[in-house]
């Protein structure tokens, strides 16, 4: 039998490890979601590796067209949470998605935000936005952002777009809008409800939420994309989400799951 020298064993060592590193980044997973799943992906991520603890997700947050333009250019993200279909339905015409892989997880609400010490009366509503109390308004911009084209939609379904158009300061996504008004660069805020209901802003705000019909539906879409097609990490995940666990957590955090009505706690 040949001795194996010192070089050799380190050689092999080198290739098994090579081989190791390289099993675990296919398993690792790269996640676009978003700004509005700050706090309940998190908390997804959180409850899946306790499972899968091979499998480690990175997930990044921002506005869902930014995302758009950075996958169109190359990003290498696995899978895309959207807080719309429009985004998801581009990137498939752009063929950079795996096929039929489109599916709705979510369905998220708008609400006005109020810091605790305001003055102005919830009461009233959406009409409480043109109180000379409310010098400053701050929306998602919703030329990228989907919850600020949902705020926009229900300004002027009750005719207030026109009334409150000089008071209006955009976010860069539903999270900074948030920020924004949290730490009172403005005086109100149209913001998602998983936002609003976060410990940090439910202590130290009040909120309204917006009716629904005064806006399309905010249909959250995923889709994977080409570079996850093929992960079974990706599979799993996805998997989690729609499972018992992961529908509770989106729930809590004000989501509508589909197909199971408005379960919000």
């Amino acid at each position: 039998m040949k001795k194996i020298t010192g070089y050799r064993l380190l050689i092999i060592f080198i290739l098994i490890s090579g081989f190791s590193l390289s099993v675990q980044a296919a398993d690792n997973i790269l996640v676009a979601a978003a700004s509005n799943l700050r706090f309940a992906m998190h908390e997804i991520c959180q409850d899946f590796q306790k499972e899968n603890t091979s499998i480690q997700t990175k997930v990044s947050y921002g506005s869902s067209g930014n995302f758009f333009a950075q996958i169109s250019q190359g990003a290498p993200f696995d899978i895309f949470f959207s807080a719309d279909a429009t985004y998801p339905e581009l990137l498939e015409k752009e063929g950079l998605t795996a096929k039929e892989t489109q599916k709705v997880y979510a369905v998220g609400k708008i609400v006005l935000w109020f810091p605790k010490d305001s003055k102005v009366d919830l009461d009233k509503g959406l009409q409480s936005v043109t109180f000379p109390a409310v010098k400053k308004l701050v929306i998602a911009n919703p030329r990228h952002a989907p919850y600020g084209r949902a705020a926009e939609e229900s300004l002027r379904y009750y005719g207030l777009w026109e009334k409150v158009e000089g008071k209006l300061i955009y976010g860069e996504n539903i999270s900074q809008t948030a920020q924004f008004v949290h730490t009172g660069a403005a005086d109100a805020g149209i913001v998602a409800l998983s936002l609003a209901i976060s410990p940090k802003m439910l202590d130290e705000g009040r909120y309204w939420i917006i009716p629904d019909e005064s806006h399309s539906d905010i249909e959250q879409i995923y889709v994977v994309l080409k570079k996850g097609k093929r992960k079974k990490s990706v599979r799993k995940f996805l998997d989690f989400i729609h499972g018992e666990k992961g529908g509770k957590i989106l729930s809590r955090y004000g989501f509508v799951i589909p197909g199971a009505g408005d379960n919000r706690s």
